[in-house]
């Protein structure tokens, strides 16, 4: 090693470059997963479902139209340096989140790590615990919303 501190260490996230900012990504999937906001509670509160979005690869926890994802799912939020501390749903272990927070990251974190696999072994990852949106009927979600 160089001796430098890695850049999620030493830059914001404006700061980042595009390469950067996308290696931030530890691949969990939990962004992806379907979320419903309960009307009926005076907070407005996020339920998590285990419903994953209709482009992601449920074996690979990866999206199958990355390049396009916004244009095909218009729920799908773009993360920006500007509104990744206002997403009060991003997962508290979300790299982006952390970083914005000022946190560091976890020692799972691929960027830690230096293996990706490290996510699924921490348990972190969605990956094996969702079903595509694809098979579920939209008038079911609430079937799916997580304890």
């Amino acid at each position: 090693m160089d001796g430098q501190a890695p850049f999620y260490k030493t830059k914001s996230l404006e700061q980042m470059s595009e390469a950067e900012w996308e290696s931030l990504c530890d691949g969990c999937g939990q962004c992806c997963t379907l979320s419903l906001i309960d009307e009926d509670d005076a907070d407005a509160r996020v339920l998590r479902t285990c419903i994953g979005c209709e482009l992601l690869d449920l074996n690979t926890v990866r999206c199958t139209d990355y390049a396009n994802r916004h244009a095909r799912v218009p729920s799908c939020v773009k993360l920006t340096p500007g509104n990744v501390a206002t997403l009060s749903w991003m997962p508290q272990t979300c790299a982006y989140r952390l970083i914005a927070e000022g946190k560091p990251l976890f020692d799972w974190h691929p960027l830690v790590s230096g293996r990706a696999g490290s996510v699924v072994e921490a348990g972190v990852s969605v990956k094996g615990t969702l079903v595509s949106e694809r098979d579920v009927d939209e008038a079911d979600y609430e079937d799916y919303v997580l304890g």
